[in-house]
């Protein structure tokens, strides 16, 4: 699914935040990407992304090398991408049904379809009851489920997660991973950044560890 291969990154003052990272990670596969602040696991998320692009080596995802992708076929890239981030980034003058139903307008489901869709991940992720509620009415695990909610009712191949439990007591964030373990077992190949290590420890999957741009260590579990 995703082939990094001598990709390095310097950013304009000089500073490398990754050096010669070599990686693999297949379809359906469970990653953690850990490492401390100025590791460049941020870096590498932004990379898959094309937010940036490498200084040096190749990125290929699902058979497309990122380097050749023109700028008006950005936008249909990312679909295949879900994102969930530490701060929820809902919408707040939304409810929570409109949250969810907003990634579907922007790619143009119908109506009907963004009906069922909808449903369907709020009763994934156990918020099916409180559709109609405001982001200022949840608590903090529920605003990360509703942002986990948008973030797969595309059906994408890839859901990265940056830090996303970084908001949240250790009891939600479980639940949080609970449900990451959920997605990644329908399919979806699921790349987690964190440092928590708790969690990490907990879940039992393939680590890869980062410091200062450089793949450190890489451990992959046989389930």
């Amino acid at each position: 699914m995703i082939k990094i291969e001598g990709v390095s990154k310097t950013y304009g003052n000089g500073a490398p935040a990754l050096n010669n990272l070599n990686l693999d990670i297949d379809d359906g596969e469970f990653v953690f990407v850990v490492g401390a602040s100025g590791s460049g696991k941020s870096t590498f998320i932004k990379l898959l992304l094309k937010e940036l692009n490498p200084t040096e080596g190749t990125i290929t995802v699902d058979d497309v090398k990122l380097s050749k992708l023109r700028s008006r076929s950005v936008a249909k890239y990312r679909r295949k991408i879900g994102v969930v981030f530490q701060d929820f980034r809902l919408l707040q003058d939304r409810d929570v049904y409109s949250n969810i139903a907003f990634a579907q307008r922007v790619i143009g489901v119908a109506p009907r379809e963004i009906k069922k869709n909808v449903s369907k991940v709020l009763a994934l992720v156990g918020l099916s009851e409180k559709y109609r509620s405001n982001p200022n009415e949840l608590s903090g695990g529920e605003q990360q489920r509703v942002a986990l909610a948008r973030a797969i009712v595309n059906k994408p191949q890839i859901l990265l997660a940056d830090e996303p439990t970084g908001n949240l007591d250790p009891e939600n964030s479980w639940e949080i991973m609970k449900l990451l373990d959920k997605v990644n077992r329908q399919g979806t190949t699921v790349i987690v950044v964190t440092h928590n290590m708790e969690i990490v420890e907990k879940m039992n999957k393939r680590v890869i560890t980062m410091k200062k741009g450089v793949k450190v260590s890489d451990s992959k579990v046989v389930e």
